[in-house]
């Protein structure tokens, strides 16, 4: 079914053909209804499916058919200011045959250029939530005239502990008014939120919020702890990728991976909360150029970056939670391009990997690297330090609509391997995807080659 048979406005039909898009995802055909008959809603969907232009479509056609008001008339909140960056940036492309107008407000930025823009008059305001209570404390902005209320990335919201504010921005907004949530998964918790926000609301799921895309291939590389490094650039160094993502606990941690890759000759870009607005802009926009061969960020950035033709992820640090690792390696085989996805397990990530495997209903296949030299495994470190949650000014991007296929132009040098993630010779899909060799196929053998008994 094409977009036009979904009753979408002319202008937005000519925003989403200027965008390249032709035919909608399966969470855009059953949710674009729903939101232009003016219900409630809860959708959930794995990322890279098309959530942001499931709720902007349909909420430009309703605002381009009602008549205009002094204040905005839609509430976008969003966790992180990438987030908000991105989805802003969806609204403007899709309203662009359009007098409407959005506008971004998030911390990590001044106030000057937010304020001059609410005072010429937005329809659409995306914001984290700090920064939205900033002007609503010194009266920038009202919630008056707000008819339609989305909750995006409601999970990630509420794991940042973000729910005190979130409730206080819901109690502002008019009791008459449509409300939309949208989240890769939907929690218990959510139920908290949706009680006294959502009314009657329909519910939309597509595929299974625990599972892992088909399209990527992924797989555990056990390693000592000090080896954790030399491994990495073993898997750069022996891997065809067009750009790389990769993924620290913490910030500290990322930045060090950034500085001894710099070093190794590498184009690397940062991305984490301590970052300012400016150089997370730059990174974000050098890694979708191809200026950067390999982004280095924490999870607060996991949800807000939304490139491209990522062809691997490799998590350099085992996430917190196994949600996290759903949506790390959804980063890559976004619309069903294929991806690759490393995660470098140590002795004290047994735990969280029994976790993970138990959450998405799946063991995760355990390789190693052909010609490197291993050491043996010693005994567990003490845990890592966790990643800091979301501060009060979150801020966060990510791309509107449907996300496109990977494409082929440069992003850096590749690695030196030649080719073997898509040349390799027999075995699994997965041993050919990561050129490596499986470390075990019983579960006993799989137990010692954890622990480095091999």
């Amino acid at each position: 079914m094409p977009f036009k048979a979904l009753h979408l406005s002319e202008p937005v039909l000519r925003g989403v053909q200027a965008a390249g898009y032709t035919d909608p995802t399966p969470i855009q055909l059953r949710a674009i209804p729903v939101v232009l008959a003016g219900g409630d809603l809860i959708g959930s969907a794995q990322t890279g499916t098309g959530k942001t232009a499931a709720f902007a479509l349909p909420i430009l056609t309703r605002l381009g058919q009602g008549p205009r008001r002094p204040n905005a008339r839609v509430l976008v909140l969003e966790p992180t200011r990438e987030l908000a960056a991105q989805v802003e940036t969806a609204f403007r492309d899709f309203a662009r045959f359009t007098d409407l107008r959005p506008v971004a407000i998030f911390g990590g930025v001044g106030y000057g250029y937010q304020r001059q823009e609410l005072k010429r008059g937005v329809d659409i305001i995306v914001a984290t939530p700090g920064r939205l209570v900033d002007y609503l404390q010194e009266g920038t902005v009202s919630l008056r005239d707000i008819s339609i209320l989305v909750l995006d990335e409601v999970d990630r919201m509420l794991d940042m502990g973000f729910l005190p504010v979130v409730k206080d921005i819901i109690a502002r907004c008019p009791k008459e008014r449509q409300t939309l949530f949208f989240s890769a998964t939907v929690p218990p918790e959510i139920a908290a939120v949706a009680s006294f926000a959502l009314r009657n609301p329909t519910r939309v799921e597509i595929g299974v919020n625990r599972s892992v895309n088909r399209s990527i291939n992924h797989a555990l590389y056990p390693v000592a702890y000090e080896q954790k490094f030399e491994l990495l650039q073993a898997l750069l160094e022996k891997t065809d990728f067009d750009s790389v993502l990769v993924f620290s606990r913490t910030k500290h941690g990322a930045d060090k991976i950034a500085r001894r890759l710099k070093s190794a000759n590498h184009s690397v870009a940062v991305l984490h909360a301590n970052r300012s607005q400016n150089q997370r802009i730059e990174a974000l926009a050098g890694f979708k150029s191809g200026k950067y061969e390999i982004m280095v960020a924490t999870d607060i950035a996991a949800r807000g970056i939304d490139v491209d033709g990522i062809s691997h992820v490799i998590n350099y640090d085992v996430p917190e939670n196994p949600e996290d690792y759903v949506h790390r390696i959804g980063r890559t085989g976004r619309a069903m391009a294929v991806g690759d996805a490393f995660t470098l397990v140590t002795p004290e990530n047994a735990g969280d990997i029994r976790d993970i495997q138990r959450f998405i209903g799946q063991a995760i296949p355990e390789l190693k690297r052909d010609g490197f030299d291993y050491a043996p495994m010693g005994a567990p470190r003490p845990k890592q330090p966790q990643q800091q949650r979301g501060q009060r000014h979150g801020g966060g991007h990510r791309g509107g609509g449907q996300p496109g296929q990977r494409g082929n132009h440069g992003r850096g040098q590749r690695g030196t391997g030649g080719g073997e993630r898509r040349h390799g010779g027999g075995g699994s899909a997965t041993e050919r995807s990561h050129g490596g060799t499986p470390v075990s196929q019983t579960p006993e053998q799989r137990k010692r080659a954890f622990w480095g008994r091999r």
